[in-house]
């Protein structure tokens, strides 16, 4: 992947109460991206779990992009945990993807976790979402932290489908 182009007329500020709605948005869209990556359904309020989110104790930061006529066309968190952090959300308007608004999303947040004096920062995107990952990637994610498994108890219907391997083991994703 080829690197993006700087954003012209972006801001990367500090949430605010009225960037609720837009960001909200942001969430569903997050979340429904998800249910088709794995071939469920996304609900009918896709955006209600926004609402849990922003009363985490852990919940130690939440900036989002805005562009030259002010709307929110991105959002990332950074998320406490232990002596590092985790980068919970992270999400770009599906117009807007491809502008270069994730990897300057990414770069604010890492700057805030170093000045916060932590020590590592994380993202866990979906499997499936290989977009996601060489993104991340390219944006310097290129150590493996941490690896969550998953057995499936309704094989019927399954949605898994062929994936990595990883220490000479195959992995459905």
């Amino acid at each position: 992947m080829s690197p993006a182009a700087p954003v012209a007329a972006l801001t990367i500020r500090a949430y605010r109460p009225t960037d609720h709605r837009e960001c909200r948005l942001l969430w569903a869209e997050l979340t429904a991206a998800d249910a088709v990556l794995y071939g469920g359904r996304s609900g009918d309020d896709s955006g209600a779990a926004f609402e849990e989110y922003l009363t985490r104790l852990d919940l130690s930061g939440m900036w989002v992009a805005s562009d030259a006529g002010g709307a929110v066309v991105g959002m990332v968190g950074l998320v406490l945990d232990g002596r590092g952090g985790e980068v919970e959300p992270l999400v770009v308007a599906t117009a807007r993807r491809g502008e270069g608004i994730g990897r300057a999303l990414l770069a604010h947040v890492a700057d805030q976790a170093r000045r916060r004096g932590l020590g590592q920062l994380t993202i866990s995107p979906a499997a499936r979402n290989t977009d996601a990952i060489r993104c991340l990637h390219a944006a310097g994610y290129d150590a493996l932290a941490r690896v969550t498994l998953a057995i499936d108890l309704n094989r019927k219907g399954s949605v898994w489908r062929d994936g990595i391997d990883l220490y000479d083991l195959r992995f459905r994703c």
